[in-house]
């Protein structure tokens, strides 16, 4: 698991290989990710935008971007979390993924951006 702290908000993210919904012979590798959010702040905050950047180990980068998460602009009150589940494709057994939450404190409007640890997605036979 990696976790990283910024700004108060604690986002950790777990992977997981779906072999079921990959097909290496393809290019086309699968990778199941649990993202849990925590506010460590007093401010209750919304997460209103993520911002991906994935890169695989061909050096292929691609950036996504859009409003919530998985369809949701969660509000966390001070000491909540939030967790949900997504996926990503690649066209390598290896690849990793980090980014930035756009988030705002619900009291002042203010916003400010939580970071999302680096975390890599590798096909567990590529570690034999």
């Amino acid at each position: 698991m990696e976790t990283l702290t910024t700004n108060n908000i604690t986002v950790s993210v777990e992977t997981d290989y779906l072999a079921a919904h990959s097909n290496p012979r393809e290019g086309k590798f699968i990778f199941g990710y649990h993202i849990t959010i925590e506010n460590g702040s007093p401010h209750t905050v919304q997460l209103l935008r993520r911002h991906w950047v994935i890169v695989d180990s061909s050096g292929a980068l691609r950036e996504e971007e859009g409003e919530g998460v998985v369809g949701l602009q969660p509000v966390l009150a001070p000491g909540e979390v939030h967790g949900y589940s997504s996926f990503c494709n690649l066209n390598t057994e290896i690849g990793k993924m980090a980014g930035t939450y756009l988030m705002v404190r619900t009291d002042d409007g203010s916003m400010f951006e939580a970071s999302i640890p680096e975390f890599k997605m590798i096909a567990p036979f590529k570690l034999n």
